[in-house]
């Protein structure tokens, strides 16, 4: 038992995971303050009801990176939270076009793409040190957001 952690999972790998788990926090940091601006910013025929899809999906980044946050902190870790160190880690980077939907939107699904295989790569260890917890997580995001792509995709007819 001495090398496990509180919940009862390899010490070591779980680490390994908080690593995975902290890099996704990082890009899903990103990925939300891009919504906001998105969301804040947006114009055009589209406005009203991409005003919407935006605050919604903000809205949702927002739980999600509390969710992880407080799994880092259930493996036994602490999540940071500098945006510095965030830029620093992430592979989505800041939007700079935030008033075109199709732009935004085109941005939406390459985050979206950059977020699932990452999730993907904490469920492959999750699931390897039988963390139930962290795969569960993934497996609901990830259902999601494949959904998600499906429909803003379809939104810009492709």
């Amino acid at each position: 038992m001495k090398n496990t952690n509180r919940i009862g999972l390899d010490a070591q790998k779980s680490k390994k995971l908080v690593i995975l788990l902290s890099d996704l926090l990082a890009n899903y940091s990103i990925l939300y303050q891009n919504a906001r601006g998105y969301h804040w910013n947006i114009k055009g025929d589209k406005f009203f009801e991409l005003h919407l899809k935006f605050e919604e999906l903000y809205n949702n980044l927002f739980l999600k990176i509390d969710e992880i946050a407080e799994r880092i902190l259930t493996l036994g870790h602490a999540p940071g939270h500098k945006y510095t160190d965030y830029f620093r880690q992430s592979t989505i980077q800041e939007s700079n076009e935030l008033t075109d939907g199709e732009t935004a939107i085109e941005e939406i699904l390459t985050s979206y793409k950059i977020i699932l295989s990452k999730q993907r790569n904490v469920l492959s260890l999750s699931a390897e040190i039988n963390d139930e917890g962290t795969n569960a997580l993934m497996s609901d995001y990830i259902r999601e957001q494949e959904k998600l792509v499906w429909m803003y995709s379809a939104y810009l007819n492709k």
